[in-house]
């Protein structure tokens, strides 16, 4: 699997970010696009994709756009970025119905809550926009095809690999996750919980909480600092999220619980560098998360060119990712996650 280069990325993460302030008041009626148009969708003949990540303004989703950005150039899309700037379930709904009225090709949605954007969606669907899921996933109902990190529960299980190693296999962890509605952590956390209750090798693991820091970096500081007043014996913290595993490790970083505290999740290598190396995180997980933009944006084409439904057998050429298959219900797999550790973290640049 393609790493993308360092150096492209932190151009696009760049412009990305630039345009976030703009991006947000889309709903007012008009949105930056790659072309330096209104994002009205006239006066080009290039087709357009509309990328709509849960929130602006989020390190992990620059990184995703960056990738989707380079995608849609290389099939030739104008592109533009719509989005709120908090998570939450209903925020997406107005940028949707945005993008339908102007008569989007492709849409690409990360979703905040899988039903909540349903409606607004469908009518995208039978205004002629094609849907693509990514990253975390509507219901199949309302999407043509869902660009999916990993394997979900492979996702689940190397967080827990990783934390039943660091503290011995026994103990008490906790779960710092994003919103209570995130489809993709919701089923993460569903396969750690099946996990923990069927295999005999977490039998001494017991979960005794689950908080949610909505993907706010202040919020899941909070939570974080509430779990270890609430449970002063906690063995580990597992946070499936980028900002919690951050806003984590910065608590724990400055407190007494530094090296005693077990921390892992999924975690941007630029962001987790300092903590590893100064001994706060042994070690966390990720993908690319470039590839999940770029493959979404090649799956948004193969849709709209009629070459892929999203039925499962179907396959579509991804570019420098190289062909990838549809499987069971309309879910592609971009690629395996990767370890991040003081042996390894220098190697990465996202």
């Amino acid at each position: 699997m393609k790493l993308f280069s360092p150096s492209s990325r932190v151009g696009r993460i760049g412009s990305i970010a630039a345009m976030a302030t703009v991006v947000a008041l889309a709903a007012t009626g008009c949105a930056a696009t790659t072309d330096g148009g209104t994002g009205d969708g006239e006066g080009g003949d290039a087709q357009t994709i509309a990328f709509l990540p849960k929130q602006l303004n989020n390190p992990y989703t620059d990184v995703v756009l960056g990738g989707g950005e380079e995608g849609a150039a290389e099939i030739g899309y104008d592109s533009q970025v719509l989005g709120p700037l908090e998570a939450s379930a209903s925020a997406q709904i107005p940028f949707i119905e945005q993008a339908t009225l102007e008569g989007t090709n492709v849409i690409v949605i990360a979703a905040n809550d899988p039903d909540a954007v349903g409606p607004a969606l469908q009518t995208a669907r039978e205004a002629g926009a094609k849907i693509v899921a990514f990253d975390s996933d509507t219901n199949p109902d309302y999407r043509d095809i869902f660009i999916s990190q990993v394997v979900a529960k492979d996702v689940a299980l190397i967080q827990l690999e990783i934390i039943s190693e660091q503290i011995g296999g026994a103990g008490d962890i906790a779960i710092l996750s994003a919103t209570a509605t995130a489809t993709n952590q919701n089923e993460w956390i569903m396969f750690m919980e099946e996990e923990l209750a069927s295999n005999p090798d977490y039998a001494d693991i017991n979960l005794v909480a689950k908080v949610y820091g909505d993907d706010d970096a202040d919020k899941s500081f909070q939570e974080t600092q509430g779990l270890l007043s609430s449970y002063p014996d906690l063995a580990g913290i597992i946070s499936p999220t980028t900002v919690g595993i951050a806003a984590a490790a910065k608590y724990l970083s400055t407190s007494d619980y530094k090296g005693q505290v077990a921390l892992t999740g999924l975690g941007l290598p630029n962001e987790m560098r300092e903590f590893v190396k100064d001994g706060t995180v042994q070690e966390f997980a990720l993908w690319d998360p470039a590839q999940l933009g770029y493959v979404a944006a090649f799956a948004g084409k193969a849709l709209f060119d009629g070459t892929i439904t999203g039925a499962e057998g179907d396959t579509f050429d991804a570019g420098d990712m190289g062909e990838i298959t549809v499987g069971e219900n309309g879910v592609a797999i971009v690629g395996p996650p990767t370890r991040f550790n003081a042996d390894n973290i220098d190697e990465y640049a996202f």
